[in-house]
């Protein structure tokens, strides 16, 4: 037990499969004295190391070259913060509608504005999809749907820490929060 009183949660046999080939692609900044790498991380087989690869997506390791890194899980605002951007206390950094825009021209747009908002070091902006169109036959809401599935590419995932649906104020199911990703260094 940890000093809070409660268990720490055991990883399960895939988790630890996963966080031993990801550990094994990482390098210390500096090497402490007196460790030994093979002490601290249990051996895990080739075969184990792939199928954990395989299940989180990401290409498996060859001799001399560097395995991409996970992305960490998108955040959500949180309720405080969602509460107080909707009360109109946190300021949305930036806006961008989509409407009328093809998949194309909305994807390209996107990207350079969330790079744009990254560069001026934006905190949130607020972007609209629209809900999609209400007649017709054909999908509803392509924008909609396309504009979480872009987010998690990786283009997008390293300005992107998180986003969530907008306070009905600031267009509700047809609108979306993004949080952005600070520049270190900058």
């Amino acid at each position: 037990m940890n000093s809070g009183g409660k268990r720490r949660r055991v990883l399960s046999p895939e988790e630890r499969v996963i966080w031993a080939a990801i550990t094994k692609t990482v390098r210390p900044l500096k090497e402490p004295p007196g460790v030994n790498e093979d002490a601290v991380i249990e051996t895990v087989s080739s075969a184990q190391i792939a199928r954990a690869e395989k299940s989180v997506g990401i290409a498996p390791t060859s001799a001399g070259k560097q395995a991409p890194q996970l992305a960490p899980q998108f955040a959500p605002l949180g309720r405080r913060m969602k509460q107080r951007v909707a009360r109109g206390k946190e300021t949305i950094d930036g806006r961008l509608d989509l409407h009328g825009l093809t998949q194309r021209e909305a994807h390209d747009s996107l990207l350079s504005f969330l790079r744009a908002a990254s560069a001026r070091d934006a905190r949130l902006v607020l972007v609209i999809t629209g809900k999609g169109a209400r007649t017709g036959e054909g999908e509803r809401g392509v924008l909609k749907r396309k504009v979480p599935q872009w987010l998690a590419l990786p283009e997008f995932r390293m300005l992107v820490i998180g986003y969530e649906d907008a306070h009905i104020a600031h267009g509700g199911a047809g609108a979306l929060y993004i949080r952005i990703r600070r520049t270190r260094g900058g």
